[in-house]
């Protein structure tokens, strides 16, 4: 063996050295990083750890109850927060039963928008191959977390801190989600009062096609379709309803 060939075979070794010592090095911080962190060496273990704890950790909502409620009393008297409390928890647990089932019609005493909400999440999964699964539902809190007075409409959002277990299958094997850990995320559910037909910006906030022939109906109270002339059923002016439900926050591992 030559010089040049015994210089550079000792280079390799001295860099396989370093890279080994390096390794170790970096092995060791892991371990220590994940020690402090999780309360063991294994990092793997440690995120293990880590997801099933926010799994069972309900999210925080954004409660201002005790900020709303008083206002709102003020505006509307006979303002029961407990019963739209309860309706506001039992529309989401019905909406995900319906989902589940791939069945709009479980849904009771809801508004035509919401129903619709439905539909169109069931089609848009039919769409696209796949059957999404909600288990195990659990509402931790619902609280008011905003009032709004604009363009004819009283507007309260609700904020609830919900639990469940949640995926999605295509041909029979879990494409997104997971069967044995929970996810835990925030619905807002918005209830309306329509207090002025003629100002109410109803074309981007309620129902307002016909279900017979699609066409616009152009006014709130009307009963009968201007296109197709068959009966339609109105929106409800000066009371509250449940128009729609939207998922803000959430964890899925």
């Amino acid at each position: 063996m030559s010089s040049v060939q015994l210089a550079g075979l000792i280079a390799v070794v001295i860099l396989i050295g370093a890279g080994f010592a390096g390794c170790m090095v970096l092995r060791g911080k892991i371990r220590r990083f994940s020690k402090a962190a999780f309360g063991t060496e294994s990092l793997a273990e440690g995120l293990e750890r880590q997801a099933d704890a926010l799994a069972e950790t309900p999210k925080s909502v954004s409660g201002m109850t005790r900020i709303f409620e008083p206002q709102i009393q003020r505006d509307f008297p006979d303002f029961n927060m407990v019963q739209f409390r309860n309706k506001v928890e039992n529309l989401l647990v019905s909406a995900f039963r319906a989902i589940t089932a791939e069945n709009a019609g479980m849904m009771k005493d809801v508004s035509r928008d919401l129903r619709m909400q439905v539909e169109n999440r069931i089609a848009a999964n039919r769409a696209a191959g796949i059957r999404e699964v909600y288990s195990q539902v659990c509402i931790h809190r619902t609280e008011i977390t905003n009032y709004q007075k604009r363009d004819g409409k009283c507007v309260i959002t609700f904020q609830s801190a919900v639990a469940y277990m949640h995926y999605t299958e295509q041909d029979g094997k879990v494409s997104s989600g997971s069967r044995e850990r929970k996810t835990q995320t925030k619905y807002n559910t918005e209830l309306v009062y329509i207090q002025d037909e003629t100002l109410a910006d109803y074309d981007n906030a309620f129902g307002t096609t016909c279900p017979h022939c699609g066409a616009p109906i152009r006014m709130l109270g009307n009963m009968k379709c201007e296109y197709c002339g068959l009966e339609v059923v109105p929106i409800n002016i000066k009371v509250w309803n449940l128009q729609k439900y939207y998922e803000v926050d959430y964890h899925r591992v």
